[in-house]
């Protein structure tokens, strides 16, 4: 009685067995050269640490831009842009609160578009109280090919302050279409 093999077994054994093989080369390599890598391990104290929320302020989500005929016609839109996320990171060192805030960000073209770059206006503040601690405006230039949507993602990690005695800090992002007579 002659046995017939079966050629798809037969492949899978082949290839489990070449697997088993290169995962015990890959465990049983031994490197020459050790790096240590410094570990940075966040507190207790950290992770329950206050730190600010970000505010969208209505009409600075969005930023429209049109050409002649105004805002009530669609069909003169140049493009528009929308903050799609916002996120931030606190840190406590020294009696001061260091902050990095970020947000997302997608341009789309319009009907008007004629290619190219786009300079959009994108302000961070941030209020302690009623009192303005920080303020910047961004404009980040935005390269949008064709009839295709741009996204980009703005870090701000420059802002510092002393640590508030109440938390009473909010952080603002968005669209700033001016007047620029602040920072």
């Amino acid at each position: 009685m002659q046995k017939t093999v079966n050629p798809v077994k037969t492949t899978q054994f082949a290839l489990a067995a070449m697997l088993l093989l290169g995962l015990t080369a890959c465990s049983t390599t031994k490197s020459d050269t050790t790096t240590e890598v410094k570990e940075t391990r966040v507190t207790e104290s950290e992770l329950r640490a206050y730190c600010p929320s970000i505010t969208l302020l209505e009409g600075t989500a969005f930023l429209s831009k049109y050409d002649k005929g105004g805002p009530d016609d669609p069909a003169q839109l140049v493009y528009q842009g929308t903050v799609t996320d916002t996120t931030r990171a606190c840190k406590y060192n020294n009696g001061t609160l260091s902050m990095e805030v970020a947000a997302s960000y997608r341009v789309v073209p319009g009907p008007k578009f004629k290619g190219g770059n786009v300079s959009l206006p994108i302000r961070v503040a941030v209020v302690e109280g009623d009192k303005t601690v920080y303020s910047k405006l961004h404009r980040p230039t935005v390269n949008i090919s064709g009839n295709n949507a741009a996204q980009f993602v703005l870090n701000d990690n420059s802002i510092s302050m002393p640590i508030p005695a109440r938390q009473n800090v909010r952080v603002f992002i968005g669209f700033d279409e001016g007047p620029y007579n602040t920072k």
